[in-house]
């Protein structure tokens, strides 16, 4: 048996006889450099929870199904201690097969946890958080006794024994970025009519590549003979670069997209995964994601359009806002002209072209540091917490703590709860319509984490939400006045404690860094854990919520309107005059001690 220590990229599974095999994608370092490496497990086995009604009968009926065994265990239910039953079945597939019919057994109140994807149930069960290390166990195969891995650069492993998370800092990743450029006199691009002309690639390392069928004297340019071997040589770049990370800019929709299609058209196969697979396409929300696997494919468009707010999102616009700097632009509907023109127009090209792969993989090195401590914090693939909204993020960070608490998970909304839902909105924070005019002396007021210090404070929680409680038991909000047990601790006020104390945690060791690096690294982190916990709130009212409460939703706000409401009053006493406020912070100029406040001294 031998051990392996990797950064761990992603994860899926496949069938192999019948029986489900968890893949882990990764990179280990070997004697000859970095390597890539798919580690099997054949052990884990999927999974659902049943809360019945008549526990015996329960396990009996289900003796009937086609399971691989029943276990009485413990488990909460929105802080209650429940005995359930966990059933394993043989494959994945047979939990959306089966569990209807379980459901409407007699003996069975409820299912849970029986809608999450396989491979993320394993993340959450062994503790694994992609973006780490992981130290595995077990024996080294050739990649030709592995079906469907036709990489001769990639190592299978087959693990023996439980992966271990170690301790980490941020993996040193290699990125490699492309851009397509397409040859389209009628306008848009279309695939179906429309060649490649050029591709460029730009890699964190140094490589600065354009592959055309245009001559050119530029050492950067790689000449081939047809659009075909524009894309064999694309291909050949990405397999002997090896790279951990493909970025592109808006390559989910279009770059990757047209890759695909053409390569349909021209017969070839786009086999960039590092098990030989070919370049897939996955739903995720309104639009398809492309897939690589092996190699975590971020469409920066998307990333960018999350933590910037702008005008517009073209990659020179994108481009001039992080870095102050223009970069090489030609309208799309010229690059055609620039093609056939020749000369210093196609010279033109080539660096325009170059540039765009050269800024991707510059605005990565600046973005993604944020999008992979997220993915370290909710552990779950690169790929799919890139594509994420905020909602979705939150409730798999959720997920992941219920684990570890032993809390069952909520299900999922029905169509008819969905709907019912849908129409209900929680009042908002408190608004005071800013005062015209020409102001001098203005002071700033905020609330550090308004709305997250609310619900740690008054135990804002569905687990806490009474109808009644003793007098003095409970935290009592404004206005509707719910009612919120003090004790004990609920569910999502521990998780967002937990929270906020690392983030205090890491902006006093970021205090006292001196080290550059590591007050980037620190400042990374607790940037990432500002962000979910200030999410939290949110997504309360989210009609998709797993753990949705219209109810806290309204009850964090009204506490929100009293505080800023009472603190302007306040104020007032001091001699500042409110002129503007929004949520969790309000504007204010000095006109003086008050006369009860000069009285009062």
């Amino acid at each position: 048996m031998e051990t392996a220590t990797m950064v761990l990229l992603d994860i899926d599974y496949v069938t192999e006889e019948d029986m489900p095999v968890i893949r882990l994608f990764g990179t280990f370092m070997t004697e000859k450099g970095p390597k890539s490496i798919i580690a099997l497990d054949r052990d884990f086995q999927p999974y659902i929870y049943v809360i019945p009604n008549h526990l015996e009968k329960c396990r009996e009926e289900l003796a009937e199904f086609n399971v691989v065994r029943v276990e009485k265990v413990g488990r909460k239910d929105l802080g209650r201690p429940v005995n359930v039953l966990k059933v394993f079945f043989k494959h994945p597939q047979d939990v959306p097969r089966l569990r209807d019919e379980i459901a409407n057994l007699d003996s069975v109140d409820d299912i849970r946890e029986y809608d999450l994807p396989f491979y993320r149930r394993y993340l959450i069960d062994k503790g694994l958080f992609p973006m780490g290390k992981v130290q595995i166990h077990g024996n080294f195969i050739s990649s030709r006794e592995y079906r469907g891995c036709l990489s001769e650069d990639t190592h299978i492993l087959e693990i023996t024994g439980e992966p271990v998370l170690l301790e980490s800092d941020f993996p040193e990743l290699k990125i490699l970025s492309f851009d397509i450029e397409t040859y389209n006199p009628k306008g848009m691009p279309r695939a179906e009519e429309d060649p490649i002309i050029m591709i460029s690639l730009s890699s964190n390392e140094g490589l600065r590549k354009v592959i055309s069928t245009a001559e050119c004297d530029f050492y950067f340019v790689k000449t081939v003979a047809t659009e075909e071997e524009i894309l064999e040589e694309f291909m050949s770049t990405v397999k002997k670069e090896n790279p951990n990370i493909i970025l592109g800019y808006n390559s989910d929709n279009f770059d990757f997209n047209y890759i695909n299609e053409r390569a349909k058209k021209l017969g070839i196969s786009v086999d960039l995964g590092t098990d030989g697979s070919s370049l897939k396409f996955m739903r995720r929300g309104f639009t398809n994601a492309a897939l690589v696997k092996g190699r975590v494919h971020v469409d920066l468009y998307l990333v960018v359009r999350r933590y910037l707010s702008m005008d517009r999102y073209t990659l020179e616009r994108v481009y001039w806002e992080l870095f102050g700097e223009d970069k090489e632009d030609i309208p799309g509907n010229e690059i055609c002209d620039y093609w056939d023109n020749g000369g210093l127009q196609l010279d033109s090209l080539f660096k325009y072209s170059l540039d765009d792969a050269e800024a991707v993989t510059k605005i990565g090195e600046k973005m993604l540091p944020l999008t992979m401590e997220l993915t370290r914090i909710v552990g779950q693939p690169f790929f799919d917490v890139a594509r994420m909204a905020t909602g979705q993020l939150v409730e798999w960070y959720l997920i992941r703590k219920a684990f570890e608490v032993g809390e069952l998970v909520p299900n999922k909304p029905s169509s008819a709860e969905h709907s019912d839902r849908r129409g209900k909105r929680a009042a908002g924070g408190y608004v005071k319509d800013p005062e015209k005019g020409l102001h001098e002396n203005i002071v700033y007021f905020d609330f550090r984490s308004l709305y997250p210090s609310i619900i740690i404070s008054k135990n804002v929680s569905l687990d806490t939400l009474v109808g009644d409680c003793v007098e003095g038991a409970c935290h009592v909000s404004p206005e509707a006045g719910y009612l919120f047990l003090k004790e004990p601790r609920g569910f999502v006020p521990s998780v967002i404690g937990n929270v906020l104390s690392e983030r205090v945690r890491l902006k006093t060791m970021m205090h006292q860094a001196t080290d550059e690096r590591e007050i980037q690294l620190l400042n990374v982190q607790q940037e990432a854990l500002k962000r979910l916990a200030n999410s939290m709130y949110g997504v309360y009212g989210f009609s998709r919520f797993r753990w949705y409460s219209l109810e806290c939703a309204d009850a964090i706000t009204a506490w929100g309107r009293d505080y800023i409401k009472n603190t302007m009053k306040k104020a007032e006493e001091f001699g500042f005059k409110s002129i503007y406020a929004d949520t969790d912070g309000f504007y204010a100029v000095y006109e003086g001690h008050s006369t009860s406040q000069e009285d009062s001294a």
